[in-house]
């Protein structure tokens, strides 16, 4: 059995593109906010997310991601309503930023572990843009408070590396994860 740690609807789509037969189970682990590094930031909480339900099914295959927004080294999570959000997009603005996925995979008492990174340019925004955008409540509950795959697709110029790790599961890097692992999804 497969499970995947997250209630996202995005990374139930995404995951479908390697495994049809899975079930969810969002994990209710406590994420860390602090580390050295945020590659290492995603992964761990990536590792919490999937531990905390691999315990309960120690025989299945257990799914985690953790997916972070990193300006000039700030991580950028969740915002705190209307006000964060606007504030994050205008810090993004015209710049580059990195969305950092971290990936673990409990199977069989170990944990396997991966990180994707991917650069997004975002063109210049107008205070109006920006406002209209966060009234839309798109960017509300989501890291950096965007969606490549929905209303801010207008304002990415460009970006290199996985798209679907934008959107939040890097689906060629889980691929190779899983097959590292000896796991056929």
């Amino acid at each position: 059995m497969v499970i995947l740690a997250s209630g996202s609807p995005r990374r139930h789509e995404l995951l479908r593109k390697l495994c049809d037969n899975f079930v969810v189970e969002v994990s209710d682990a406590e994420e860390v906010q602090l580390s050295d590094s945020p590659k290492t930031l995603a992964v761990e909480n990536a590792k919490r997310k999937a531990s905390s339900i691999a315990a309960k099914h120690p025989d299945a295959v257990v799914i985690g991601a953790d997916t972070i927004v990193v300006l000039d080294g700030e991580i950028f999570g969740k915002p705190d309503g209307v006000h964060g959000a606007e504030k994050m997009l205008a810090r993004l603005s015209g710049k580059c930023h990195e969305v950092i996925t971290g990936l673990a995979i409990c199977a069989g008492g170990k944990i396997f572990t991966a990180a994707e990174v991917t650069e997004v340019y975002f063109g210049s925004m107008t205070a109006q843009e920006i406002h209209d955008y966060v009234a839309t409540g798109e960017p509300l509950d989501k890291s950096g408070s965007y969606a490549l795959q929905g209303g801010a697709t207008k304002f990415i110029e460009k970006i290199h590396g996985d798209w679907s790790n934008v959107v939040g599961l890097p689906v060629y890097r889980l691929r190779k994860l899983a097959q590292a692992a000896g796991i056929a999804l």
